[in-house]
């Protein structure tokens, strides 16, 4: 392993001193596995193959980067799910319930629960659709619209860690090889 890639035990104290201690994503562009020291889970320094599995490693940067994440815009009380809805209706006002769903990936029955909650919050609203009177037409509050500058704000921040990990000079390839495996795998 380079020197250029390779973590000292400093440099990880330093990291875990100075980033919330749940985001703990160690990158590196070499092929060979992380140092034994980067790769400790739930008290288990060695993971055995699961640390060279795609789905494993996924998994873990995922739940990683969801508890920095939940923790960081924990104040406007939103969840990944819900903050993915007002970034949305906020860039495209007036999606149906369907439309919303079926961008995000989420069930229609889970997103019924979802918009219900924000709803109740004052966060967005259903109002008739004017091209389909079977459906609603998704806007954000003025609150929805205050509540997602703030969370956007905070995102912010979670976000400079998460490039910070990965390396800014990675993130556009990281990006790009994510989103390969967004639409699914062929079978």
């Amino acid at each position: 392993m380079s020197s250029k890639h390779k973590s000292s035990k400093t440099d990880l104290a330093h990291r875990s001193e100075t980033a919330p201690s749940r985001l703990r994503i160690v990158a590196t562009t070499d092929v060979e596995p992380p140092e034994a020291d980067t790769a400790v889970v739930a008290g288990v320094t060695d993971v055995g193959a699961l640390g060279q599995m795609t789905g494993y490693a996924l998994r873990r940067a995922q739940i990683s980067v969801f508890e920095d994440f939940i923790a960081t815009i924990a104040e406007t009380g939103l969840r990944p799910a819900q903050f993915s809805v007002l970034v949305l209706l906020d860039q495209t006002p007036g999606l149906t319930q369907s439309a919303v769903a079926a961008a995000l990936g989420i069930q229609r029955a889970n997103f019924v629960t979802l918009i219900n909650e924000l709803e109740r919050r004052g966060l967005a609203r259903r109002e008739p659709s004017l091209t389909d009177r079977r459906s609603y037409a998704l806007q954000l509050t003025d609150k929805g619209h205050t509540t997602l500058k703030r969370a956007r704000e905070l995102h912010a921040l979670h976000e400079a860690r998460v490039r910070e990990a990965v390396g800014a000079e990675n993130v556009e390839t990281l990006l790009a090889l994510l989103s390969r495996l967004g639409p699914g795998l062929r079978r």
